[in-house]
């Protein structure tokens, strides 16, 4: 029995098993320590995706890219010789069901609360997390290496960048009517003009409800510092005809 067990397990510890072995082995762990360096950006700033899940994706699309360079060695070597052995593998069949399946995680994470989406950008590096570890599988370690560094470096500093460069901030506004109130869309788009905003087109929304009129929209900053601030809008809310409730918000995507 003891030799039979020897025999069988015999492939599984050769010097080309064992070499491949330690060859995946640091493909791994490459891939994990790149996942968890884009991760802690999103950890950092306190997002549902932190470390854990991106050193989890990174480091299996990783293990499931480098398998496939190394049929030779599936089941300690048992195939070799079998109809099997002589079948060349498809790494890019691995690499569409891992990109499609990393899509359906990302999905998982953004979330849309009344006109405003979030979670964008953690979906999008996820799936960036994928492609890191699929370069790192197929052995593209520059390549690797670089796309983490970038990718960790775009969600760290591109929000400092965007505060530089000329834009049109938008925020998402509720507007709650008296009873019975019929308000005016001039009048409204005329009072967002003279504080700096102008109304979106196609983002109006309106609803009544006994009587009582609810108005959603988004207003684009006409200028950043011309525009007044959310307290400010705020302010100026509470003194609008009609008005009995408002929600203000930073319209974000």
């Amino acid at each position: 029995m003891k030799d039979l067990l020897t025999a069988l397990t015999a492939g599984y510890w050769s010097d080309r098993e064992i070499s491949v072995n330690l060859i995946v082995f640091a493909n791994l762990f490459g891939a994990l320590l790149l996942g968890l360096l884009v991760g802690y950006e999103r950890s950092y700033h306190g997002r549902a995706a932190g470390m854990r899940t991106y050193g989890l994706v990174c480091m299996a699309s990783c293990a499931l890219t480098v398998i496939v360079g190394y049929p030779g060695s599936w089941y300690g070597g048992e195939l070799q010789g079998s109809v099997l052995a002589h079948l060349v593998p498809d790494p890019t069949r691995v690499i569409q069901g891992i990109v499609t399946g990393v899509g359906f995680l990302g999905a998982g994470v953004i979330m849309k609360e009344g006109m405003n989406i979030s979670g964008l950008t953690t979906a999008a590096s996820i799936w960036s997390s994928s492609a890191i570890g699929i370069l790192v599988g197929i052995g593209f370690y520059t390549a690797a290496i670089l796309l983490a560094c970038l990718s960790a470096a775009l969600m760290m500093w591109a929000a400092i960048l965007e505060k530089t460069l000329p834009s049109r901030p938008a925020i998402a506004v509720t507007l709650a009517f008296d009873t019975g109130f019929v308000p005016s869309q001039p009048v409204l788009q005329k009072f967002a003009l003279e504080r700096g905003y102008e109304v979106a087109g196609g983002t109006l929304h309106i609803q009544c409800i006994a009587k009582r009129e609810e108005w959603r929209f988004v207003a684009i900053s006409l200028r950043r510092n011309k525009s007044l601030s959310l307290s400010e809008m705020s302010n100026e809310f509470r003194r609008f005809e009609g008005v009995s409730e408002f929600s203000l918000a930073h319209a974000r995507n």
